[in-house]
Formats: C-alpha cells, sequence, structure tokens
C-alpha cells in the first residue's frame, strides 16, 4: 500500500510542477508581438525608361577591290586583325607596271625632244626673211609642227600620270581603321580590276570604334519623345543627343552609354515605326557589327520617389499595399500606387511618406491593427548609380 501511494505521487509531480502559484490552468498564455524589421523608406529621383531591341552597324564598311587587274602577288594582312588606315594589305604584280611606266617616260622624253627642235626650227625661221629667205607658208609649217610637238609633250606627261597610277594601285591600301575580314582570293589568282560590277571581291573592312546602334521606335512613343526634348528645351530628339544605354545578352544591367545622333526623316507606312541610330565608344573592341542588344531610352523627366525593397509590398486582389508601424508599434495598411523596378527596390509614386517606419522583413507576421516588436533598420539599394529603370 505504501508503495503504491509512492508511485501515484511520482506521477502527479510533473503536473503539479506546471501550475503556477494563483494561476488557473484553464486560462490561456498570450504570446509576445511577433518581432519585425523596418526602415524607412529611401527618397530618390528616378527616370521611367522605355526599351527596344536593335543590333550594332558599323560606320564605315568597305570592300576591298582592285583598280588595276592582274596577279596577286602577296598578302600582307592576317584574317580578322585590325587595320590601320593606310596600311598595306595585297600586292598586285608591280612588273608590267613598272614596264609601262618605263615606256610612258620615254614617250614624254621623245615627245619633249620633238618639242624642243621644233621650238628651235620656228626660232630659225623667224629670223629669217620672208619672202625672200622663208616664205610664210614654211613659217606657218613649223609654228604649226611646234604646236604639236607641245600637244604631244602634255598628252605623254598625261600618260605618265596613269602609268605612276596604275602602280600606286597595284598596292592595295586600308582606306579607313577597322577589323578586316577574311581573305576572298589566294595568291597567284588573277584579279580583275577597274569600275565595273565584274571586279574582283578581295577582302571587307568594318570600323569598330566608334560603332553604331539602330533601333526603331513607334510613332506614339516618338511623339512622347518629341514632346519630352521639347519640354526640356534641348530638341534632342530630332538633333541627336540624347541618352541612350545598353545592355548585352546575358548582361543584367544596361552598362553601356552611349548617345542619339540620328533620327530617319520619315516613319515607315507599312511599319508605323521610324529608324533611330545612337552611337557608342567601342575601344577594346567588345562590340560587333550585327550584335544584337537591348537599349533603354528615357521616357520622362527626372522626378522624386520612395523606394522600397518588393518584399515589403503585399497584394490584396489587384491592390498593393504596404505594413507601416506607428509610434506605439501598432501596425497600419497603407495601399500604394507601384512605380517601376530601381537598384534592386521597388518605387511607390503615391500611398506612402517618407517619415513611415515600413515593415521590410516580416510582413507574413503582422496583420494591420495589431502590435509588433520592430527592430529598425536601413533600406540598401543595389548600386549607388541612379537607377535603371526597367521599359514598360
Amino acid at each position: 500500500m505504501r508503495q503504491t501511494l509512492i508511485l501515484i505521487a511520482l506521477a502527479m509531480a510533473p503536473a503539479l510542477a506546471a501550475c503556477e502559484p494563483g494561476q488557473s490552468n484553464n486560462q490561456p498564455v498570450v504570446p509576445p508581438p511577433p518581432t519585425v524589421t523596418v526602415a524607412k523608406p529611401i527618397s530618390k529621383a528616378i527616370v521611367d525608361h522605355d526599351e527596344y531591341v536593335g543590333r550594332f552597324v558599323a560606320v564605315d564598311f568597305v570592300e576591298i577591290r582592285a583598280r588595276v587587274s592582274g596577279y596577286l602577288d602577296a598578302i600582307h594582312f592576317q584574317d580578322g586583325q585590325i587595320v590601320k588606315k593606310g596600311d598595306l594589305l595585297m600586292t598586285i604584280d608591280r612588273r608590267p607596271f613598272e614596264a609601262a611606266l618605263a615606256q610612258a617616260k620615254a614617250n614624254l622624253a621623245q615627245a619633249q625632244a620633238n618639242l624642243a627642235f621644233a621650238e628651235s626650227d620656228l626660232a630659225r625661221g623667224k629670223g629669217l626673211d620672208i619672202g625672200t629667205v622663208i616664205t610664210q607658208q614654211t613659217l606657218d609649217m613649223r609654228t604649226q609642227a611646234k604646236n604639236v610637238a607641245q600637244a604631244s609633250v602634255l598628252m605623254q606627261q598625261a600618260a605618265v600620270r596613269q602609268a605612276e597610277l596604275d602602280l600606286e594601285f597595284s598596292e592595295l591600301r586600308a582606306p579607313v581603321t577597322g577589323r578586316i575580314g577574311d581573305r576572298r582570293v589566294a595568291v597567284g589568282n588573277l584579279v580583275t580590276g577597274g569600275t565595273s560590277g565584274t571586279t574582283t571581291l578581295l577582302a571587307t573592312i568594318e570600323s569598330t570604334d566608334p560603332i553604331r546602334f539602330e533601333f526603331t521606335i513607334d510613332e506614339g512613343s516618338y511623339l512622347r519623345y518629341a514632346n519630352f526634348s521639347k519640354d526640356s528645351g534641348d530638341g534632342t530628339v530630332r538633333g541627336g543627343g540624347l541618352p541612350i544605354r545598353l545592355k548585352l545578352i546575358g548582361e543584367k544591367g544596361f552598362s553601356h552609354e552611349g548617345k542619339v545622333d540620328f533620327v530617319d526623316n520619315a516613319i515607315s507606312p507599312s511599319s508605323g515605326t521610324i529608324r533611330i541610330r545612337g552611337v557608342l565608344a567601342n575601344a577594346d573592341g567588345r562590340f560587333t557589327p550585327g550584335m544584337f542588344a537591348r537599349v533603354q531610352m528615357s521616357a520622362s523627366a527626372p522626378t522624386m520617389a520612395l523606394l522600397v525593397p518588393d518584399a515589403a509590398v503585399g497584394s490584396q486582389q489587384a491592390r498593393k499595399f504596404v505594413l507601416v508601424v506607428d509610434d506605439g508599434n501598432v501596425t497600419h495598411q497603407r495601399y500604394v500606387t507601384l512605380g517601376p523596378y530601381v537598384d534592386g527596390l521597388r518605387a511607390i509614386t503615391s500611398g506612402l511618406s517618407a517619415d513611415d517606419n515600413v515593415i521590410v522583413n516580416g510582413l507574413p507576421r503582422a496583420r494591420p491593427g495589431s502590435k509588433v516588436t520592430p527592430l529598425q533598420s536601413s533600406i540598401a539599394s543595389d548600386s549607388a548609380a541612379v537607377a535603371n529603370v526597367s521599359g514598360r
């Protein structure tokens, strides 16, 4: 019997220990207010942007073709290398042109000798008595011979200049600075030159720095940019200078800057778009003609906005809201209007003030009208630069 009472007492000990003096077992335990992180929104000037897709094009594109015909004697470049303006690219066999130049110079010397003889013969005739020693007809013939010899000299001088040009054209030099493509003709092949459409294509050169970027915008966007430029007083849409930012495939941000340097003079009646061209520096050769990229253009003047993390924004059907904490640590619901995504933060255009303490962490644990335990923090953007705003 005594052992039984001891066992019952040991079994009831935990239950008795759980009951505090003066507290009923049926009274609920009130949990403490949930802990949340609050911060004041960041105030920053933002610019709304539109995004388009375009591609890079070279400022200069040149097809290397010979001006004279002959057999290709040497190639002085490597396929794909950067060439400077004036660099020697190819040489056509110069020997026929050197021989032609030598012959032209010989013909010129002969014409000059004939001119000298005609001039001296005419001078002797003028010193004689006309009618007694020399007739007028003979004097006229000597004058004519001198004029013919003089014209022959001019003709041979032109032939020498042409032969010198042909010899110079046997060396093909880069007309622009840029990247050259692969050779289209091997050494030893006959190259057809001249100005006809049957000339031989030897290579192509595309300039790389600076480089252009072309894209098209719709008529409505063009009018919006025109009004924006008119209001700002710079007139940059038509005259050029409107800043642009580019992002290549695989890049996260629009980190490449340029400016508009040309807007086409008409909107296409078939597509309702107009062509715009920008120009960018390309000293490192990162951009290649034909490469696609996305471009941003400013669609509005800078405006002040409040920025909060996307995690601080809640949804209630189609409406967006944030929770703010007052001085009594009570949460309140504020319906807001969202703006663009900026520096990893969401812009709030209305419904929030700069002095509000917004719940930025722990939103699911808070309820409107309930108390919370706030931990003060600060909002940090992803970059210190002014935002790149996502396109509409």
